[in-house]
């Protein structure tokens, strides 16, 4: 088993095509850097008939929050700890993608409301962090 995983945060007050949004755009973000996060290891599954089928080797876990205040705090704890991290908030779903960055270099980040927060670390370190939130159902 390994000691590494993901866990996905995300805000239960953010309906759930919008949360589903956010937590594939913190994931490809999160995962398009894992050439510079050692740890993080990506298994390709070949099938019978050469096909490829890509996956993280590592659990990945999706919990609650109950607002965005939750998840600015658990970012912060992230920057904090050095963990690795990916947020997704209200400015990233305005217009183009031009649009979404000069809105959120315009927005205070306590202005900001997160929909969540990925991270990626070592388990122990995770849970520790993670333990005050329930799994999403």
């Amino acid at each position: 088993m390994t000691n590494f995983k993901f866990t996905a945060v995300l805000n239960k007050k953010i309906e759930p095509g919008k949360a589903m949004n956010a937590l594939a755009h913190m994931t490809a973000g999160l995962t398009g850097t894992y050439q510079n996060i050692p740890e993080m290891e990506i298994i390709n599954y070949e099938d019978k008939d050469g096909g490829d089928h890509m996956a993280s080797k590592h659990p990945f876990i999706i919990l609650s929050a109950k607002n965005s205040n939750k998840l600015r705090t658990l970012r912060n704890e992230a920057i904090a700890k050095g963990v690795h991290f990916a947020s997704f908030t209200d400015a990233m779903t305005v217009g183009t993608w031009e649009d979404q960055v000069s809105k959120s270099k315009e927005t205070p980040e306590e202005e900001l409301e997160y929909y969540g927060v990925c991270l990626f670390g070592e388990r122990a370190v995770l849970e520790e962090m993670t333990n005050k939130f329930s799994l999403l159902t």
